[in-house]
């Protein structure tokens, strides 16, 4: 009977496309972008942590976006796959308040992160002769508590006042996760208000990051047209623009999923831009920030060469 009591208290994931003929083909595939987000990102962080020429505040940095991507591509997915392959679509309320929490901190967190990363350009390029009594370790530090630690404070009032809310009626959220606008649709009371306030929330986490951000790169982009070099104005341009690129592709979903009328937007396409969100684009950061890099890429030659003598 308790067993029964508990189920009833359970939500249903009805998981990514549930009408896709050919869904297995679709959960393989994003198993198989997990594990190169995951390699990715875990080697990145071990390279810059073992290599000394890496710990400067870019790649410190770079190393923090790594571990935030790492643990929200794993915060989704698994339980995705679980549910796929085992065929049970139920998960908790405990399981799904954790989970929006999770997804929150991370997501709020890189939001942060990648805002004090665009700073870390703007002074890197723009006053290179200050760089290293502006962006000193004790910055870097304070920097990656803030987005930590922001992200985290956001994150706990969301998942409290969305698990607050009465649910009644179907509990089946049309979802791959416990996503927050996917649950508060199955509230019984009147949510707009809150919902009103996630935007106000979102104008902080997201709408002034991006601003803040954008103006970086205006002003790194008018330094760089000033260059005498043409190298060092090819190498400006082409990291700047790497980074917008993972940039569009971060805030550019989360803008369309938290901060426009549901009726915009179907429920399926809910379930792409999250994909985008927090399945893509982790996998994509390794890639655009750092493992292109000659620094990484002679810090993995060097740990590689190492395991081969020491082998």
């Amino acid at each position: 009977m308790d067993g029964k009591n508990e189920t009833l208290t359970d939500f249903f994931l009805l998981g990514l496309f549930p009408e896709l003929q050919y869904i297995s083909i679709l959960i393989t595939s994003i198993l198989l972008v997990y594990i190169i987000a995951f390699t990715g990102n875990a080697i990145l962080i071990l390279l810059i942590w073992v290599d000394s020429h890496l710990h400067t505040p870019m790649y410190i940095l770079l190393s923090h976006l790594s571990l935030i991507d790492l643990a929200l591509i794993s915060t989704t997915v698994p339980k995705m796959a679980i549910n796929f392959f085992s065929g049970k679509k139920n998960i908790s309320k405990v399981a799904c308040g954790t989970q929006i929490f999770f997804f929150f901190a991370l997501g709020g967190g890189e939001c942060l992160l990648l805002t004090l990363m665009s700073y870390d350009r703007y002074v890197a390029i723009c006053n290179p002769l200050r760089y290293t009594v502006i962006m000193n370790p004790r910055v870097c530090l304070q920097m990656a508590l803030v987005s930590w630690g922001g992200g985290a404070l956001n994150s706990l009032f969301n998942t409290i006042y969305t698990m607050h809310f009465p649910f009644c009626g179907s509990r089946e959220i049309h979802h791959f996760f416990c996503e927050m606008p996917a649950v508060l649709k199955l509230s019984c009371e009147d949510t707009s208000l809150y919902e009103m306030v996630v935007s106000v929330i979102c104008i902080v986490f997201v709408l002034l990051p991006l601003g803040l951000i954008m103006a970086s790169y205006m002003l790194i982009f008018l330094t760089v047209l000033h260059m005498n070099s043409p190298e060092g104005r090819r190498k400006a341009l082409a990291v700047c623009s790497s980074h917008l690129a993972v940039v569009s592709l971060y805030y550019g979903p989360a803008m369309i999923i938290y901060m426009t009328p549901h009726s915009f937007h179907t429920l399926e396409q809910d379930e792409i831009l999250s994909m985008i969100n927090t399945i893509f684009t982790p996998m994509l950061n390794p890639l655009i920030y750092s493992l292109r890099n000659k620094e990484v890429l002679g810090a993995l030659r060097k740990a590689m060469n190492r395991r081969f003598i020491l082998s």
